[in-house]
């Protein structure tokens, strides 16, 4: 086959530790053709082949962003964005700017308060202080909380409350009425919905789907917001991508986005089981695997919460929370139902990914699919713990005996990135921050281990990412959670792919192969981890492929 693109004398990092490096990559159809010597690659060019003198520079595989909210991401980029600042006047004056200049819009939101933005618990009062006549609203950075003012939660109708599911809250004040803080996705659905994006965050919020079905209008919107989070995502050099939340309306939307040649990355979506939903509901996960299962668009696997977040004490904890004795927060799924449905999951060949912040969280998970492989008998499952930000040490060994991926995010730890220390470590309690976001450990106790950001929680910045990974300093009392840079990148890349079930389309460069590429400035194997933040590169995308050089 003759190739489209032949990239020569370049320093191929191929993920593979049996065949680590090569010096040309030929691609044709938008995949990997083959890879290895620049004389033998270069034997592949026709009379129409684009050929690159990549001159020593670094060529690995496409960012694979193993959980992320594709969708949410999109849709948040034209809210107001107030991540590191801090006191009621800053936040009062960003909202101000905003609100002139989005007159109509029925819900002015804000996305990237940390839990201390004001120095003390937020309310609708402070709220009202900033902006009374409208609806305001204010997202975590973690996005398990909403604080919104009195006008929000009346027009919402929810500040006399609202009856929720176990695990989330409108938090009442000692006066009967909602203090502003919704805590949880259905606590703070019929907020986000004066936006306009409740049909948005369906998939993460209760796993439904539009009823009715949104209109040829609506969907254009829905589509302009999803396009507008792809090429975000595809400016940092992302070509696969798992959505960590989602519906088939999420598939269906994409869908038509790849008909229309809007869809810029490979895409998975998972069926969102949730603790309301029966068994039976899994038959609408596996139609969803089979109408979507290509190169492009992929579901096939089920994404469940087992708890919230430590910041707001909903987080499952083994031990009781150091600043609220007697509470540990409960799983959302009680432990012996959920092995029913691991193991009922596994049977039908879906794959499992479960949000596991808290040790007991953790716990719970591992002891489901330690009960769906002894009913089941073991298979190439991949069954993936989302987070793992705190687990007991006995647990430890557990993840690479049952072959359980830990899919971490570097930017989460406090102190690695833009999440401020406090409240997290007070929450976990000093005796634990040695078991807090244990990467290497994980690693080398053997567990499969995938990088990602989980945006919008942080910026989808595999560079970024890496900064955290490299840079993160250890906790007292505990060890150097790092990996190296290659096995982060390894984490980025084919670590990613293989934990997505995506090894086949990208991942491990071998020839004959099929993967995407990215290129970088320079040689990335040289550089100091504590000079990763000052590479001074800068990407372009350009017929599907996206390109690295020195600003």
């Amino acid at each position: 086959m003759t190739a489209d693109l032949i990239l020569i004398h370049a320093r191929v990092l191929t993920m593979d530790a049996a065949n680590p490096h090569a010096e040309a990559v030929a691609v044709a159809g938008g995949k990997i053709l083959a890879i290895g010597a620049t004389a033998d690659i270069a034997a592949l060019a026709g009379p129409d082949t684009r050929v690159i003198d990549a001159a020593g520079r670094s060529v690995l595989p496409g960012f694979v962003e193993s959980h992320l909210h594709l969708v949410l991401g999109g849709a948040e980029l034209t809210h107001l964005h107030i991540g590191g600042l801090h006191g009621l006047d800053a936040i009062r004056a960003a909202f101000l700017a905003f609100a002139t200049k989005h007159p109509d819009r029925p819900l002015l939101m804000a996305q990237g308060a940390d839990y201390g933005i004001l120095g003390h618990a937020m309310t609708r009062h402070d709220l009202d202080a900033i902006l009374a006549d409208r609806p305001i609203a204010v997202t975590s950075h973690d996005h398990h909380t909403v604080w919104a003012n009195t006008a929000a939660l009346q027009a919402a109708g929810i500040l006399q409350g609202l009856a929720t599911p176990p695990g989330h809250e409108v938090v009442i004040g000692e006066d009967g009425l909602a203090t502003g803080e919704l805590r949880e996705f259905e606590a703070f659905g019929p907020v986000i919905a004066l936006g306009g994006e409740a049909r948005l965050n369906l998939g993460i919020a209760t796993g439904a789907e539009p009823d009715p079905w949104p209109t040829a209008a609506e969907l254009m919107v829905d589509k302009d917001k999803v396009e507008a989070g792809l090429h975000h995502c595809a400016m940092h050099g992302i070509t696969s991508m798992v959505n960590m939340d989602g519906n088939r309306f999420t598939l269906a939307l994409l869908r038509e986005m790849q008909a229309e040649g809007r869809l810029l990355a490979r895409v998975k979506v998972p069926f969102h089981f949730k603790p309301h939903m029966d068994l039976a509901e899994l038959d609408r996960a596996e139609a969803m695997r089979a109408e979507f299962n290509d190169d492009w668009l992929q579901s096939g696997f089920v994404k469940m919460f087992m708890d919230g977040v430590v910041d707001s004490r909903t987080a499952h904890m083994l031990n009781d929370y150091p600043d609220q004795p007697g509470h540990r927060s409960e799983p959302l799924f009680e432990p012996e139902r959920f092995k029913a449905i691991a193991t009922e999951i596994d049977r039908r060949g879906l794959q499992i990914a479960v949000h596991a912040i808290g040790d007991g969280a953790v716990r719970t998970t591992i002891d489901g699919y330690a009960a769906a492989q002894q009913a089941n008998g073991r298979r190439d499952s991949r069954h993936r713990i989302e987070h793992i930000e705190l687990i007991d040490r006995a647990d430890i060994p557990r993840l690479g005996a049952l072959g359980i991926t830990a899919s971490l995010q570097p930017p989460h730890p406090p102190g690695a990135m833009d999440f401020p220390l406090e409240p997290t470590l007070t929450r976990i309690g000093k005796p634990r921050w040695p078991d807090a976001y244990l990467w290497r450990t994980l690693a080398e106790a053997g567990a499969p281990v995938a990088y990602a950001s989980d945006w919008p929680v942080t910026d989808v910045s595999v560079l970024r990412g890496l900064q955290a990974a490299l840079t993160r300093q250890p906790y007292e009392g505990g060890q150097d959670e790092r990996l190296s840079l290659m096995d982060s990148l390894y984490a980025y890349t084919a670590g990613g792919a293989w934990a997505a079930h995506m090894d086949h389309i990208t991942g491990r460069l071998v020839p004959g192969m099929a993967a995407d590429i990215v290129m970088i400035e320079g040689d990335i194997e040289a550089t100091p981890p504590d000079q990763i933040a000052g590479l001074g590169i800068a990407l372009t995308v350009a017929g599907g492929r996206i390109t690295w050089q020195a600003e």
